[in-house]
């Protein structure tokens, strides 16, 4: 384990070793992220709101809160745990192979649409930047967008934004795809409604099965599966291999890869994979 942190008692609450412990055990358990060590002051810094939330002096009487009140207090602690951190148009050159490679190739294919899913789709600046890719590129789309932490889907879902979270965003996209505040929602920008009413938003835990009606055409899971352990990864792997299409595509976070994880599928650009038959 290497050195325990300090869990001296200069700390608003109580936190010991043995708290860490089991909180940690419960955030893999139910969310298949591995917690290191390292993560000791993070999780306090985190969680410290819940306590002051709820009138609690220790993390030992949190976890006791949490065993006994799952059903209302499960979803904040995973909330004040998961990272959120996403921009429009991240690892740009994932846009540009969706604009150039697969949107042309579905259409030399016939197909009159794409689905999409946006697996681990944080505060929604992934999946509206794939929606306006698609709708740029006048090709019909189903887009599917999910995560565990209900309050980034509630900001997802609404699609507003602080202005400043647009700067890296060309000026005709911004024009085109999202309406200026004004009065009381001065200094934001909010996705249109055109575009608004094409994307669907669910909660979903991929560390649990799960199972879509139809196949999608691409899978977009960036900078999460990088949390799990091994067989956590292979075992989502496989379930993202299970709901693509033949020859469908997985794309990757910048520091993900599948090597060693899967033999499904072939590396076609930069963390960008299609599926192979065998």
């Amino acid at each position: 384990m290497g050195d325990t942190p300090d869990t001296g008692t200069q700390r608003e609450f109580a936190f010991e070793w043995a708290d860490f412990e089991r909180l940690r055990a419960l955030s893999q358990a139910h969310t298949g992220i591995v917690v290191p060590d390292a993560k000791f002051e993070m999780f306090y810094a985190r969680l410290a709101k819940r306590l002051r939330a709820l009138g609690l002096s220790s993390f030992r009487e949190y976890a006791d809160y949490l065993d006994s009140h799952k059903e209302t207090e499960f979803s904040k602690f995973i909330n004040a745990l998961t990272t959120n951190l996403t921009s429009f148009f991240r690892e740009p050159h994932h846009f540009a192979y969706l604009r150039d490679e697969i949107v042309p190739a579905a259409r030399a294919a016939g197909q009159s649409r794409l689905r999409v899913w946006s697996a681990g789709c944080s505060t929604g600046e992934e999946p509206w930047s794939i929606a306006i890719t698609l709708a740029e590129a006048n090709m019909p789309f189903e887009l599917l967008a999910t995560d565990i932490d209900s309050d980034v889907l509630d900001t997802a879902r609404q699609g507003i934004y602080p202005l400043e979270r647009l700067d890296g965003v060309d000026e005709r996209i911004r024009k085109r795809w999202f309406l200026r505040g004004k009065g009381r929602q001065a200094g934001k920008a909010r996705v249109r409604a055109a575009l608004r009413e094409r994307v669907m938003f669910q909660q979903l835990n991929l560390v649990r099965p799960f199972r879509h009606t139809e196949p999608f055409d691409v899978i977009f899971c960036r900078n999460v599966v990088i949390y799990f352990d091994k067989p956590t990864k292979m075992a989502l792997i496989q379930r993202f291999a299970e709901s693509l299409q033949p020859e469908g595509y997985l794309v990757m976070g910048h520091s993900e890869s599948l090597h060693g994880l899967s033999n499904q599928f072939r590396p076609v650009a930069r963390t960008l994979y299609q599926k192979q038959e065998h």
